[in-house]
C-alpha cells in the first residue's frame, strides 16, 4: 500500500518542516534512556544527519543504510579508539582524529559514508578517554536518535513526494532521431577518467541526460513540423 501524498511547500520550507518533526521524534526516542544513566537524550551529529535527510533525500549520503551505518559505526569506532588510546596512555586529540580517519575508511568499506558520522566519531572518542568511559556511553542515546530521524525520514520524505531510499528510475532510451545518444556505458567511462567522487549517483545522472536528450528533440521536432 502507498502511502498517500500530502501537501507541502517545495524546497526549504519543506525540508524545515521535515527536520522539525525528525528531531522531535529523536528526542523523545532519547528519552527513553533513564536519566539516572547521565546520557544525553539528544546526540549534535543527528541535526547534521536531519539536514541530508529531509533537504536532500537523494543524495547517496542521505539515505537510510548511511544514516544508520555512518552514525553508529563511526560512534562505535571512535569508543574504541578512545579506550586503546587512554589505555596507552595517549592524549585525547591523538584519539578524535584517528577516530574520524578510521571512521571515513570504516564507513568506505561498509559503503555508509555519512558526514555526521565525523562527528559520531569524535563523541565515541571523547566518550573512550574519559577517566569513568564506560558502555554503552553515547552509543544508546545515538542509536536512539538515529530510528527517529530515519522513521520520520521515511514517512515524510514519501508522503510529500520525495521516495525514501531514493531510487533512480530507469530512463527512456530516446529515438536517435537527429542526435547523437550515448549508452551508459560512454557515462561510465567518463566518470572513472574524471576520477572523482560526486554526491549523486549514476542512475541519476543517466536519469538527468536522457531527460534533456528527450527535451532537445521535442524542440528540435517541434522546430521541423
Amino acid at each position: 500500500m502507498t502511502a498517500r501524498r500530502i501537501w507541502v511547500p517545495a524546497g526549504w520550507p519543506r525540508a524545515a518542516a521535515g527536520a522539525v518533526l525528525g528531531i522531535a521524534l529523536a528526542a523523545l526516542m532519547g528519552h527513553l534512556i533513564p536519566a539516572s544513566q547521565g546520557l544525553p537524550w539528544i546526540m549534535a551529529p543527528v541535526g547534521a544527519s536531519a539536514v541530508l535527510v529531509f533537504a536532500v533525500p537523494a543524495s547517496p549520503l542521505a539515505q537510510p543504510w548511511s544514516v544508520v551505518g555512518g552514525n553508529l559505526i563511526s560512534v562505535s569506532l571512535g569508543m574504541a579508539v578512545g579506550w586503546l588510546c587512554a589505555g596507552a596512555g595517549l592524549g585525547a586529540a591523538l584519539a578524535v582524529s584517528l577516530a574520524v580517519g578510521g571512521a571515513i575508511a570504516a564507513m568506505a568499506l561498509a559503503r555508509c559514508t555519512h558526514p555526521p558520522g565525523g562527528a559520531a566519531a569524535i563523541l565515541g572518542a571523547l566518550a573512550g578517554v574519559a577517566p569513568d568511559a564506560h558502555l554503552p556511553g553515547p552509543l544508546a542515546p545515538l542509536a536512539l536518535n538515529v530510528v527517529g530521524i530515519v522513521a520520520v525520514g521515511w514517512l515524510y520524505n514519501t508522503m510529500t513526494g520525495h521516495p525514501w531510499p531514493h531510487l533512480a528510475t530507469a530512463p527512456p532510451q530516446p529515438a536517435p532521431l537527429r542526435t547523437v545518444t550515448y549508452d551508459r556505458a560512454d557515462l561510465d567511462a567518463v566518470l572513472a577518467d574524471w576520477g572523482e567522487s560526486l554526491d549523486v549517483e549514476p542512475d541519476d545522472l543517466d536519469s538527468l541526460f536522457r531527460a534533456v536528450e528527450r527535451r532537445v528533440l521535442r524542440r528540435w521536432e517541434d522546430d521541423h513540423k
